[in-house]
């Protein structure tokens, strides 16, 4: 049996892997060396990416042009409801990508978001009961790699955007001549724009990364402190709060992706 602060400290500790040496990490393992990967991170993201796309794929196969289904009816407004915000922000609309990168954003953050509201014990007790895995975190979105990974994905098509729109030379200006165009502000406009630039996947990676770790706590400090047959009356109103903020945080995540890649191809 876990005291409190080792019941806590067990559901913060992801199943590791040291590559160096090839061997899974122990739960009380201290060691935070660059080479170790978060294994149930990287395969609860992969898996839910997966299931994203199997289901969505399937769903276009059987599309139908009648009353749809309620399946192709959760497709349609997912559709819908992305394309909307995508070109009411975005102003070039003979971008491909935008769309299906504003889709695949929303859908993937939302599902990894969702994983929050599982039982928390659950899928621990059952990786230790069946695999002898004692550490397992089943929410991508709380863990600093992943979506640390998905805003420096952004900040990369943010800077490949501006180059392809503006040129390489151009986008170099727009760095050292905005907002003084002048070159006895060069340096200090450089500073200014590459601190706003580098800014960007920071905030993005953060703002989700808090939102969903602090309502992780909050069911690991419930199902902690509390006996499991009273724990119900905090848990189940703090899970339907918690539903409005996974939505929310899904499409922030979204929308100022494609606000910073609007940005991004607007000519000066």
């Amino acid at each position: 049996m876990f005291n409190p602060q080792e019941y806590i400290s067990h559901h913060l500790k992801n199943f590791q892997l040291d590559l160096r040496t090839l061997k899974f990490l122990s739960i009380n393992n201290k060691n935070n060396n660059f080479l170790i990967l978060n294994c149930d991170s990287i395969f609860f993201s992969f898996f839910l990416g997966l299931i994203f796309l199997i289901f969505f794929y399937s769903i276009s196969k059987k599309l139908s042009t009648g009353v749809p289904g309620k399946l192709q009816s959760i497709v349609e407004i997912s559709v819908d409801f992305v394309n909307k915000n995508v070109k009411d922000i975005f102003p070039y609309k003979k971008n491909l990508l935008i769309a299906p990168l504003a889709l695949t954003i929303f859908v993937w953050v939302f599902l990894m978001n969702l994983m929050d509201l599982f039982p928390i014990d659950f899928l621990p007790f059952f990786m230790h009961y069946c695999f002898n895995i004692s550490n397992v975190r089943i929410v991508p979105s709380t863990d600093l790699n992943i979506v640390f990974s998905l805003s420096f994905g952004v900040f990369f098509l943010i800077l490949f955007y501006n180059i392809f729109y503006k040129g390489f030379l151009n986008f170099l200006k727009s760095l050292f001549f905005q907002p003084f165009n002048h070159i006895f502000f060069s340096f200090f406009n450089f500073f200014l724009e590459f601190t706003s630039l580098l800014s960007k996947p920071i905030s993005l990676g953060l703002r989700l990364f808090g939102n969903m770790y602090a309502g992780e706590m909050i069911f690991i400090l419930i199902s902690a402190f509390l006996p499991w047959w009273i724990q119900w009356i905090l848990a189940v109103p703090w899970a339907i709060f918690h539903i409005l903020v996974i939505f929310l945080q899904a499409f922030i995540f979204m929308m100022l992706t494609i606000v910073y890649i609007s940005s991004a191809v607007e000519k000066h």
